[in-house]
């Protein structure tokens, strides 16, 4: 085989996995999206904890916010200045209700607007997905890509049971 051939095959490789990478983050493949679990949640309950859980649905939206903002942030330290919230006080909000009617749409729009600004990164053929960050201890853009789709899921699948709980999901 010539090495012309490969390197047009690593190349399609490349693209495979990028196409693949932005699906699993934009969910729905084995699970449900973020945006059917957050749409319509209602507001009188977003705050609320059910009996035996200790989170609510706000908080887990907003764990799941500064998480992957932080996952952004680090990604694109290109000068290497950025630093990540202290765990885990700051990557959790401070009470279960969101502070106002706002906070909740606020929140789930940046949520949407930080994964596109991520998987912009992972779309671009100039993005290095293996190499190691130069300003992380090991981390490449591969890793962080993996990492926000499994936080995410996993976050999701909880709210997922709040919702259930509380009586606000509604089966398809």
């Amino acid at each position: 085989m010539s090495k012309h051939v490969r390197e047009d095959s690593e190349v399609d490789s490349l693209k495979e996995l990028r196409k693949q990478l932005l699906a699993l983050l934009n969910g729905g493949n084995a699970h449900a999206d973020f945006d059917s679990v957050v749409k319509d949640f209602p507001a009188k309950l977003q705050g609320v904890a059910p009996e035996g859980l200790p989170y609510s649905a706000w908080q887990l939206l907003e764990h799941i916010r500064i998480t992957q903002e932080d996952i952004l942030r680090f990604s694109l330290n290109y000068d290497g200045t950025y630093e990540s919230p202290k765990w885990p006080e700051e990557y959790w909000p401070k009470g279960a209700e969101p502070p106002n009617d706002a906070a909740w749409n606020e929140s789930v729009q940046k949520v949407k607007s930080d994964l596109k600004e991520f998987t912009d990164l992972l779309s671009d053929k100039n993005s290095d997905l293996f190499t190691p960050f130069p300003w992380g201890d090991g981390q490449n853009l591969l890793r962080e890509a993996l990492v926000i789709a499994d936080h995410t899921a996993y976050h999701l699948g909880e709210m997922l049971v709040v919702r259930r709980l509380l009586g606000a999901w509604k089966k398809s």
